[in-house]
């Protein structure tokens, strides 16, 4: 089955999730564009322009509790060389107490095929 441009950008997506619940700063970075963009509610309103921002959360000592985030109902649109993705995701993790939770955010995250290759550029995250 020949590939897309959506289920390229969706596994991109996907695989960008991965690395963030796993800690994994090395594929999260190959993945972003280095003046990637975003608002997300750890900015508080604000726009950040870079990975810098980003690399705290990566760097701050993980707790050792398992994460897995999920993609649900998700909608990818192509334009040209560039790729919007939307979805909701599901993060269930456990609480400071040790019980499973599940938290949810609407994310989109925009990419950009330069040489070949989608680049992560944007990305707006809200708490559902």
């Amino acid at each position: 089955m020949a590939t897309t441009p959506e289920s390229e950008l969706l596994d991109a997506s996907l695989k960008l999730l991965k690395a963030i619940d796993a800690g994994d700063w090395k594929t999260y970075a190959e993945f972003c564009d280095e003046n990637i963009t975003c608002f997300e509610p750890e900015a508080n309103g604000h726009l950040v322009v870079g990975l810098p921002f980003h690399k705290f959360y990566f760097d701050l000592p993980s707790s050792g509790s398992p994460r897995l985030s999920s993609a649900t109902s998700p909608s990818v649109r192509v334009i040209g060389d560039v790729g919007i993705v939307c979805y909701a995701r599901l993060v269930q993790k456990l609480d400071a107490s040790g019980d499973p939770v599940t938290v949810t955010a609407d994310e989109t995250r925009i990419w950009h095929k330069v040489g070949g290759k989608w680049k992560h550029i944007h990305f707006h995250r809200s708490p559902a």
